[in-house]
């Protein structure tokens, strides 16, 4: 059988400008009311509705009900990782100018990709972990080594459970800035959820931009040598 059906019914969901927006605010793994993806996307709440019933109705995200507030997030890893891949794709297509802004340096700086680092944090963080022998990326996907269970024990990252979540443990994610793998899977997440737990790392307000604290600046360079 043909998956072409469902792989173009995919890609014209997502080749739509408004909705592509609103999975692109949901990258940063937190989930967003109609509201804020209504501003993200420049369009009425009654279209934001609409697109986000499609969707729904494909799986891409997910509705989330916490007493009379409801809320969206993308339907899991699978999806980030896809709208990552589009875009950097996108990136080796035919050059565009567009003028650099503020907010395009912080994202270069520092993002998270779902729950997991991006950007030239998350590519320094692999670097350095492969250069100490804690993780071993191939093409497709990843491993962590003795050494690197055991640094990331005593950092005090939960892997618990991990290896039976139906997840992909640790795998390369190719950095669309980048343009080179930081560390995804179960791994990166933990990882980066030990940093925001340490106040190693805080959120930008309305962004997937993220900014290292200056106790984040010394753990990093405690733990990994990594100066950014």
């Amino acid at each position: 059988m043909s998956n072409a059906p469902q792989i173009a019914e995919v890609a014209a969901l997502v080749g739509d400008p408004a909705r592509a927006n609103m999975l692109i605010a949901l990258l940063g793994g937190r989930a967003l009311t109609a509201t804020e993806l209504s501003n993200a996307a420049g369009v009425s709440p009654q279209t934001t509705s609409g697109h986000l019933g499609k969707l729904s109705a494909a799986r891409l995200v997910v509705l989330m009900k916490q007493g009379r507030h409801r809320y969206y997030r993308l339907a899991g890893p699978q999806v980030a990782q896809m709208l990552e891949s589009i875009m950097s794709v996108a990136l080796d297509g035919p050059q565009r100018y567009q003028p650099k802004t503020r907010v395009d340096e912080q994202m270069r700086h520092a993002r998270t990709c779902y729950d997991h680092f991006a950007g030239q944090l998350g590519v320094g963080v692999a670097d350095a972990m492969i250069a100490r022998d804690f993780v071993v990326l191939g093409v497709e996907a990843g491993e962590v080594t003795t050494a690197g269970m055991e640094f990331l024990a005593r950092l005090g990252v939960d892997l618990s459970g991990a290896q039976a979540k139906r997840r992909v443990f640790c795998r390369p994610c190719l950095d669309w800035t980048e343009r080179r793998p930081h560390i995804g899977g179960t791994v990166g997440a933990a990882f980066a959820q030990r940093c925001f737990d340490l106040k190693w790392i805080e959120r930008i307000r309305d962004s997937r931009a993220i900014t290292i604290t200056p106790s984040g600046r010394r753990g990093l360079m405690e733990a990994l040598s990594l100066s950014i």
